[in-house]
């Protein structure tokens, strides 16, 4: 009776949170497949999200100015390609309108504000049907990790300034108060607090000012 009151108790958790996990990949899936064959992941890192769906595309390439990240991504399989770079040189490496897709997943917030617009440009020029950018919503205060001085966050980008620069903007993650730096959430227990934050993801979707993080699409074609 134990294991069975327990395997209930395990499908009705399931059904009360499951649902709601895992939104981001979901999301940033489903503004990728369909008519994109090809993409460029821009600080792709070690762990890029487009690996749930990576392997639905013709070519994906990861770039990365991080050996080790690079490296731990390759392990992976994330990508069929990868190139060693600093991301304000794709521009050098990749002619206009040569990939489908490109995406900057939790990266322009670890460039300056000027530098951050530069990325944008420059990736709006390589790509052929759509950019697409994921960053904390406003400026989140974050170190270096590891002694990788590339994870400080240098700048912070709203809502109305995405949406100024054309892109359609979806809410992430919740709400905002509930998580800080690196995305964990602010209070103990963490699985409790994890599972509120989750179930708080239909409130913002559509309201992306209240939520963590922001999912930013471009259309171009």
């Amino acid at each position: 009776m134990v294991e069975r009151g327990n395997g209930i108790l395990r499908r009705v958790d399931r059904w009360l949170f499951g649902r709601f996990e895992g939104a981001y990949p979901r999301l940033l899936g489903a503004s990728v497949i369909g008519d994109c064959e090809t993409l460029l992941d821009v600080g792709c890192g070690a762990s890029s999200p487009v690996s749930s769906f990576s392997r639905r595309l013709k070519q994906t390439v990861g770039v990365d100015a991080h050996d080790g990240s690079m490296e731990a991504s390759r392990a992976k399989g994330i990508h069929s390609e990868y190139r060693l770079m600093d991301a304000l040189d794709i521009d050098r490496h990749f002619a206009p309108r040569s990939f489908d897709c490109v995406v900057a997943l939790d990266l322009i917030e670890h460039l300056g504000k000027e530098q951050g617009l530069e990325l944008i440009s420059k990736m709006e020029r390589i790509a052929i049907r759509r950019v697409i950018i994921f960053t904390p919503n406003g400026f989140l205060p974050q170190g270096e990790t590891d002694g990788n001085v590339l994870q400080r966050h240098l700048s912070g980008w709203d809502v109305d300034e995405m949406r100024g620069l054309g892109y359609k903007v979806i809410g992430v993650n919740g709400l905002k108060c509930l998580r800080g730096e690196y995305a964990r959430v602010r209070w103990r227990p963490t699985v409790f607090w994890e599972r509120v934050s989750n179930l708080t993801q239909p409130l913002v979707e559509g309201r992306p000012e209240r939520a963590f993080q922001l999912l930013c699409v471009k259309r171009l074609a």
